[in-house]
């Protein structure tokens, strides 16, 4: 059998979006995008992702928490769940995770390498991406996974995802990202996100904007539920190392349940997935159940503490949206006696001032400019004039190891030190702070 570094290598040969610019990515623009390499791909693996009851879900931000979140409440009701995210932020076997434990060397080799395989076979090749998950589903089948929780790629519609019949579709929010802010760009966005919305299926909602639900209830789904109207948060306080929530969906009523996560979207986060596995069981969760869940979600590189004295916090937000939760929770949860310095890295296509700003807000005393190691990594010029016209003071280290070693070394003990962007500086960063103990 080939090592997993020999399959990878055959595996990078194909086009891989997530290393190419995505700056031409909009809601809206659907001109050359199809699903008919994947839906083939899946078929001459026998529709794998037809075998596995599934939980799909999407949004602009908070999908990828909402889905980690859902997989340890299937779990914890004693039932083995396949996870597949993205991207990832160390290993690629962080991706395909099952029982919360990514996949192993040996198993990732075989499953893509069986991919590949019969991707030889095909017209027209697939993505890498396209490859990558159809070697999730494969595994899940395979893996005799109960449930799989499937996290959307990009948008939704023409995802490469969106080849499942989801039992519960999910629509975390509709935000600005991946959009040409043209006029009407959010109803665009959210007509893309709910391209997973399978009909006379469930689909759960985080809060919408009223001109927004028409467009998922367009789709047919047997019930659209969403926050604020169908289920909701009614506590979310500060707690020791985390949230302490209660909130009710359509089947009941859960209280005084402590999330380990930091930041108060991370109580809505938990209502959404809480409503999206109920809506899969339909039954209400025990409370015990929810409370054994929340408490052992692990989100790596969401507002997550690596180290104390100095305080240093790795957060992955690259929109307005997030980057302004974010600065909240660091506002409400990390008071910092000292100076508060961010390492800023982010990709081609995305705007440094609108990260940058809610920053300027949350009052950071110095800016470190730096590129993530990757062929979209945006120049951190681009981010230095963005800290420039907020009136940031700030200075630019290219190097994202140099950046992070230095600035954490040179850091006083009641400093905050916060690394945010781009995953693509993230998970160097945890490597880099945390050696031995960065894997999940």
């Amino acid at each position: 059998m080939l090592s997993l570094g020999e399959v990878l290598a055959r595996l990078d040969r194909f086009t891989n979006h997530e290393v190419a610019s995505s700056s031409g990515v909009s809601a809206g623009q659907v001109e050359g995008l199809s699903l008919d390499a994947m839906r083939d791909l899946c078929v001459l693996l026998g529709d794998p992702q037809e075998t596995v009851p599934t939980i799909h879900v999407t949004g602009t931000n908070g999908k990828g928490s909402v889905g980690a979140i859902a997989s340890e409440l299937v779990v914890a009701n004693g039932l083995n769940v396949g996870l597949y995210s993205s991207p990832h932020l160390w290993s690629i076997n962080e991706r395909l995770r099952r029982n919360g434990e990514p996949i192993s060397d040996d198993d990732l080799a075989e499953v893509l390498d069986g991919v590949l395989s019969v991707a030889q076979l095909m017209e027209h090749p697939p993505t890498w991406f396209e490859l990558v998950t159809a070697a999730a589903f494969r595994w899940f089948s395979e893996a005799g996974v109960d449930v799989a929780v499937i996290e959307v790629g990009l948008l939704g519609r023409w995802d490469a995802t969106n080849v499942v019949s989801a039992d519960v579709s999910v629509i975390t929010n509709i935000g600005a990202d991946h959009t040409d802010f043209a006029r009407g760009w959010r109803r665009r966005v959210a007509e893309e996100k709910a391209g997973i919305v399978m009909a006379g299926r469930d689909v759960v909602c985080g809060a919408l904007d009223a001109d927004l639900i028409g467009v998922v209830e367009a789709e047919g789904a047997a019930r659209t539920m969403i926050q604020g109207r169908d289920f909701d948060v009614s506590e979310n306080l500060l707690a020791q190392g985390g949230r302490l929530v209660s909130f009710t969906t359509p089947w009941g009523r859960h209280d005084d349940i402590v999330i380990a996560a930091h930041g108060e979207h991370q109580g809505d986060n938990l209502a959404i997935a809480t409503c999206a596995v109920e809506a899969f069981f339909d039954r209400a969760l025990d409370s015990e159940v929810v409370r054994e869940a929340a408490a052992s979600v692990r989100l790596p590189g969401r507002i997550e503490v690596v180290s104390h004295q100095p305080l240093v916090i790795l957060d992955g937000a690259h929109n307005a949206d997030a980057a302004e939760r974010l600065a909240v929770a660091l506002d409400e949860e990390f008071a910092a006696v000292g100076s508060r310095i961010a390492i800023v890295g982010m990709l081609e296509g995305r705007d440094p001032a609108a990260v940058l700003g809610p920053l300027a807000d949350a009052r950071f005393d110095l800016v470190v400019c730096t590129r993530p190691d990757t062929p979209r990594g945006q120049d951190a010029s681009l981010i230095a004039a963005a800290a420039a016209a907020l009136d940031l003071t700030h200075e630019v280290v290219a190097d994202p190891r140099e950046a992070v070693t230095r600035i954490v070394q040179a850091a006083q003990e009641e400093d905050l030190v916060l690394v945010v962007g781009s995953f693509y500086l993230i998970g160097p960063a945890r490597e880099l702070l945390l050696g031995g103990n960065a894997s999940w």
